[in-house]
């Protein structure tokens, strides 16, 4: 991966965030992540092969989702199966917007929502993984990039 990649990832993210919501994603210093995995309350993951091998997660908190599907979406008590469903969106959106910079050859898996704090992710280690740490409004998420 190169400053190249990430600022795919990074543009595709801040450009969803300013279609849905009125408040700016600020984003911070992309850092390199060993050991164990960033996991909040809630993680979507998609798998990612073909020309590239490995997966793109975003995992943030249930304020942070709640507050986009309140203020953004128009609903006024989102439940857990709403929350699931926006961070699977999130990040499938995200993915399809950078496999538009890398075209066909690029292929995502379906999303895989986790709530909580999973213990199974797990970074492979002969792939780099980036971490992009981000702030919505008062809400922290991370943006992790583990690709061949």
């Amino acid at each position: 991966m190169n400053a190249t990649d990430l600022h795919f990832f990074i543009d595709s993210t801040i450009n969803y965030f300013d279609i849905m919501t009125e408040d700016k994603l600020e984003t911070g210093i992309p850092y390199l992540k060993n050991g164990n995995p960033i996991a909040l309350e809630f993680t979507g993951i998609i798998g990612i092969s073909g020309g590239r091998k490995g997966s793109i997660y975003l995992t943030t908190t249930a304020d942070m989702l709640r507050s986009i599907l309140q203020n953004a979406i128009g609903f006024e008590n989102p439940q857990t199966e709403h929350i699931k469903d926006l961070i699977g969106e999130i990040t499938n959106t995200i993915a399809g917007n950078v496999r538009q910079a890398y075209g066909d050859n690029f292929m995502i898996s379906v999303p895989v929502v986790l709530e909580g704090k999973p213990k199974d992710i797990k970074l492979p280690d002969d792939i780099q993984s980036f971490v992009i740490p981000m702030k919505w409004r008062d809400h922290q998420s991370y943006l992790v990039i583990c690709l061949e």
